[in-house]
């Protein structure tokens, strides 16, 4: 079993009324991917700035590594941090920024070079480090917001919306390079509002909701546990076989059915006699778990 990189128990953070992180606790291990999703306002951003010790809890903690404290300047060097509002210098080159996140390390000479053209180099941006940020894309800032993350060859990653407003080639790149991240061993937080991503991405998944961790577990058992049942719609051909027992409704010749196991009484209705024009089953995903657990109204 891989090692704890970081350990949060009893988080709290409040701000005059408003209780932002309440009483959360989580484990994130060595070689995994953990998802913190959650609405507008639910808590996220203060937990991220908590781990990377940008703010002090009220109570509880948050152990980097072997009982380190990220309140301590040496012990936030373990961290890389990718905010969603990107860190960059846009009156500097790609290179520049790289070079400076570099010092602020405290690195010099052939590292300091070296460590910025192998982050430059790690998201396909050798060929553009001579451009000023003011000139890259979308996609280009997002890349290099992660290289600048990486820079201190950190072994915990946080990732803060790292996708936002980029292409498509741009995204799969970036999905790409948390992967191998993930398989060198290192612990990464995941925020995102894609869900699509923390079903490819993540290992284990937090919903979060004022303040509160609703449900965490990995994908298939946060599907079985909240995603509901998979819905079944059928277009029929010919009539329903005499004394057949349907297991939901027909309109318009459509059946549709609520089930556990939908390929299986798929089949049996098949072997009843029931024959089908066109058949389609929707089985739960993350989005419909988000939903089921934070509501479906609108958050501003």
């Amino acid at each position: 079993m891989n090692e704890d990189m970081i350990s949060v128990a009893g988080l709290r953070k409040q701000f005059g009324k408003l209780l932002a992180v309440d009483d959360i606790s989580f484990d994130i291990a060595a070689g995994e991917i953990f998802g913190l999703l959650g609405p507008n306002g639910a808590g996220k951003t203060t937990t991220i700035h908590t781990l990377v010790g940008g703010l002090k809890p009220d109570r509880g903690s948050v152990t980097i590594g072997a009982g380190g404290n990220p309140l301590h300047p040496e012990v936030r060097k373990q961290i890389g941090d990718a905010p969603q509002a990107l860190a960059l210098y846009e009156e500097l080159t790609g290179e520049e920024n790289a070079l400076f996140f570099a010092r602020l390390y405290g690195m010099a000479g052939r590292r300091l070079r070296d460590r910025a053209a192998a982050v430059l180099d790690l998201v396909g941006l050798t060929d553009r480090r001579k451009d000023y940020v003011s000139k890259y894309s979308g996609g280009m800032m997002r890349r290099l917001n992660l290289a600048c993350a990486l820079v201190p060859d950190p072994p915990i990653l946080l990732l803060d919306e790292p996708t936002v407003g980029v292409d498509p080639q741009s995204r799969n790149l970036i999905f790409d390079k948390i992967e191998a991240l993930r398989g060198e061993g290192r612990a990464i937080v995941y925020t995102t509002h894609y869900m699509e991503e923390a079903e490819r991405l993540c290992d284990r998944i937090a919903i979060l909701d004022h303040g509160k961790i609703l449900a965490m577990g990995t994908l298939d058992s946060l599907l079985e546990e909240h995603g509901g049942r998979s819905v079944v719609t059928a277009g029929l051909e010919g009539a329903v076989p005499a004394g057949l027992e349907l297991p939901g409704t027909i309109e318009d010749d459509q059946l549709r059915f609520e089930a556990d196991k939908p390929l299986e009484d798929v089949a049996k209705l098949v072997a009843s006699g029931l024959r089908f024009r066109t058949l389609r089953v929707d089985r739960p995903d993350l989005e419909g778990v988000f939903l089921n657990l934070t509501g479906r109204s609108l958050r501003d």
